[in-house]
């Protein structure tokens, strides 16, 4: 399944402004079944943009735009190839739960274990968790999670509006309502607690003809957390669902706070507005670069007899069809 991506984030400013400086992670990841197939972000006004990878594997792009601008457009573009996901078991042993050591475990799962900014236990959070019957993980590993991927979904609706950008999970956990990025800090957190290692996933949701509860029109959300026997596995808690063929992996973190679309400052007396749109649609494989090709000038039989060497100019015919 290849899917084509539009994401455009737009800036207003009430007056102009001097100086922006921009920090964005779109590029879908390739990895495992993903694969990313083409990709480019284009900014109005146009900035120079620079490229790197950050510890986590993904893509970083930046810019600093030092020109008077009212308003600021950034448009990202791009084609992802999804493969075939494993088909993995209805459940674990229970020997999974002592796979959870430094034999298995590096660096980066122990990472995914702590408490960060956005993912981390309170008393809101402990409070919810007796309620709900998940103190303790019951079963294997993989049946914990769905378990816990199902209680969010029946604990809390989606409504947007409710919760910000740098709302922390208490606030969702009191209103019992909030957006993905809610839902997966809270399921990171408890997740955690089980010792469990799991990571905060930024990417984009194609939900043509579905019922998910997350909106069709915006970035998503959720998580990945590691079970020793399967490697890293996908959970999306606000729609109920396994991360599959439907989901594209842009960025993965600790929780948001490490992987926003788009970060950044602006210098100048003014007041902003920000408008997002996001566009995913089921694409046509994109077209090789030898595909393009065509023979506008066939090679001859080669001579017999020697040649002697020479200077030969490529020129194309305008409009060689």
């Amino acid at each position: 399944m290849f899917y084509s991506i539009r994401h455009v984030t737009r800036f207003r400013y009430s007056a102009p402004v001097r100086e922006s400086v921009m920090e964005l992670r779109m590029q879908p990841r390739s990895e495992g079944p993903q694969t990313l197939r083409s990709f480019q972000i284009a900014t109005n006004p146009r900035a120079q943009l620079y490229a790197y990878t950050d510890h986590l594997g993904n893509a970083v792009y930046h810019f600093n735009l030092l020109r008077e601008h009212e308003e600021l457009r950034i448009e990202a573009q791009a084609v992802v190839e999804l493969g075939m996901f494993p088909q993995y078991p209805e459940k674990l042993d229970h020997l999974e739960w002592g796979r959870y050591n430094n034999y298995n475990l590096t660096d980066d799962h122990f990472d995914m274990l702590g408490p960060s900014k956005f993912a981390r236990l309170s008393p809101e959070l402990l409070t919810f968790m007796k309620i709900a019957e998940l103190e303790k993980p019951e079963g294997d590993p993989l049946t914990a999670m769905k378990k816990l991927t199902r209680a969010i979904y029946d604990s809390f609706e989606y409504e947007s509006g409710i919760t910000e950008v740098h709302s922390p999970i208490e606030h969702a956990l009191g209103e019992r309502r909030g957006v993905c990025q809610d839902f997966a800090h809270i399921m990171i957190a408890i997740a955690r607690a089980w010792g469990v290692p799991t990571r905060y996933v930024s990417g984009y949701m194609y939900h043509r003809g579905n019922k998910d509860r997350s909106g069709a029109d915006a970035t998503h959300a959720w998580v990945e957390s590691y079970l020793p026997s399967l490697g890293w596995v996908g959970f999306d808690p606000t729609n109920n669902i396994p991360a599959g063929e439907r989901h594209v992996r842009a960025a993965v973190g600790r929780d948001y706070s490490d992987v926003p679309p788009t970060r950044g400052t602006y210098k100048g007396v003014a007041e902003s507005e920000l408008s997002i749109s996001v566009g995913i649609e089921p694409t046509q494989a994109p077209v090789r670069h030898e595909d393009f090709l065509k023979v506008a000038r066939p090679m001859t039989s080669p001579a017999t007899h020697s040649m002697p060497e020479r200077i030969y100019h490529h020129q194309q015919q305008q409009q060689q069809q």
